[in-house]
């Protein structure tokens, strides 16, 4: 199989696919694993099997599951495509059919679209059950061990169509709470919100109208409530129609966060200036009035609406803090939290929706820095602002960061991220003390082969 062009940087170096699926069931190891380090981490990512049809759109690439089995002093990796319908009938082609960058540019040949997408840009654990996920279709259940693909996963039938690919846990009774964009696959600014308990069993849909059909990728959670963020990254058949871009950067519209009851009621709303959220840290109530951290950055990276080229200097991200009241509903308190440049804010995700100390974060490159990769990794500290920051050298791309518990303190625990090593198209699996992540890693478990660095992790813990 021919490797694909390298003029498409989403297609090279640290993005390039991987074309095998491999079976190694013990890594080389450098320094000391923990011995209480047990379990798996899992990631998942676009990894393309055949050449895709351009343009290329790495958010519609073939999901592709790597674990890592932590036991014992001892690492094993393996990897596996989802096998989507997609994957399935491409396969089957031996070529690309199916576009990327939207359902125009489909091989003749590709009939009707699968509905089960690509499976390629989360993991959440949840009722005993793996599942790839994504944003245009239901989640992919996978074999936690094997990495078979199970097949599409629907609640039982309960979720009608898609879910987000960021749905939270809440740590105090273990249900999943999760959304859908556009839920009945209309631009009409409609969200989904449903819960589904610990045994999996799926609430039925509360819609909540957001201003306009937007690109909403993530969200957050409370007790009491579910957060959205509804930047001005619109969509529109009619401009594309029209010859315009379909997905445009609309700084005039502003931003709507919106406050939605989950014991039911009317959704809080609160305007404040534009700018674009991709993920947030976490959320949680004080003394009435909610808290939200997330990383924003002053443009999106997608045309304005008469097809302008946006500034990319502007697009570099960091970590704000907004301020909402529940009973005052209107306006944000937006305050910056560190300069420090970064992306895929993680926690100790038993503090999901409360207070909390830690956040988590991959920087040092990114949007807005002219380098595509994240170079380093770093913990910020609530408490007195600092930004501990690791630098994993020149050359060597580094994934968002995954907190894995020791103890039943905050922040007590490793973080695990992925390596690529330009030098060597090596990639790596790096072990980190949480609480002293500019010290590097305590451990490195060492690939033989390149790993694409992909998009969001999980860690699920051994029994």
């Amino acid at each position: 199989m021919t490797d694909v062009a390298e003029e498409d940087p989403y297609l090279a170096r640290g993005f390039a696919p991987l074309r095998q699926e491999f079976d190694c069931p013990d890594l080389a190891i450098e320094g000391a694993l923990p011995p209480e380090l047990l379990g798996t981490y899992y990631r998942v990512g676009p990894n393309p099997q055949f050449a895709p049809r351009p343009p290329y759109n790495p958010l519609m690439g073939d999901g592709m599951v790597h674990a890592f089995r932590i036991a014992h002093g001892r690492v094993g990796y393996r990897n596996r495509w989802v096998r989507t319908g997609r994957w399935v009938r491409e396969n089957a082609a031996g070529r690309a059919l199916f576009a990327t960058a939207g359902p125009f540019g489909d091989d003749p040949e590709a009939g009707p679209r699968p509905p089960d997408g690509v499976a390629n840009t989360s993991l959440v654990w949840h009722a005993g059950r793996l599942l790839a996920l994504e944003e245009g279709a239901p989640p992919v259940a996978i074999d936690p061990v094997t990495l078979e693909t199970l097949g599409p996963y629907t609640f039982g039938g309960a979720l009608p169509r898609n879910m987000t690919a960021h749905p939270k846990t809440d740590p105090a009774t273990g249900a999943l709470v999760l959304f859908a964009n556009l839920p009945r696959g209309r631009l009409t600014g409609e969200l989904a919100l449903h819960e589904a308990d610990a045994a999996g069993v799926l609430s039925a849909a509360r819609m909540v109208q957001g201003p306009h059909a937007s690109i909403v990728h993530d969200f957050a959670i409370t007790p009491n409530f579910a957060v959205f963020v509804v930047c001005p990254v619109t969509l529109s058949l009619e401009r594309a129609r029209a010859g315009g871009p379909l997905i445009a950067w609309e700084p005039q519209a502003g931003v709507e966060a919106l406050v939605v009851p989950r014991a039911g009621g009317e959704p809080l709303r609160f305007a404040t200036a534009p700018c674009m959220v991709w993920h947030v840290m976490n959320a949680f109530e004080d003394g009435g009035r909610i808290v939200l951290d997330l990383c924003e950055q002053d443009v999106a990276m997608f045309p304005t609406v008469d097809g302008a080229a946006p500034d990319a200097g502007r697009a570099a991200q960091r970590l704000a803090r907004w301020d909402l009241d529940p009973g005052r509903p209107g306006g944000v308190t937006r305050r910056r939290l560190h300069d420090f440049v970064c992306e895929y804010p993680r926690i100790d995700e038993r503090r999901t929706g409360r207070p909390y100390r830690y956040g988590y974060v991959a920087g040092l490159g990114g949007p807005g820095t002219g380098d595509l990769f994240q170079r380093g990794l770093a913990r910020f500290d609530h408490a007195t602002g600092e930004m501990a920051v690791w630098d994993a050298g020149p050359g060597v791309a580094v994934s968002e960061p995954v907190f894995a518990p020791r103890g039943p303190e905050e922040g007590d625990g490793w973080l695990l991220a992925n390596t690529y090593d330009e030098a060597s198209e090596a990639g790596s699996l790096v072990v980190l003390d949480a609480s002293d992540v500019a010290a590097g890693p305590v451990a490195r478990a060492r690939l033989t082969h390149r790993m694409p660095m992909g998009f969001h992790g999980l860690w699920i813990p051994q029994p």
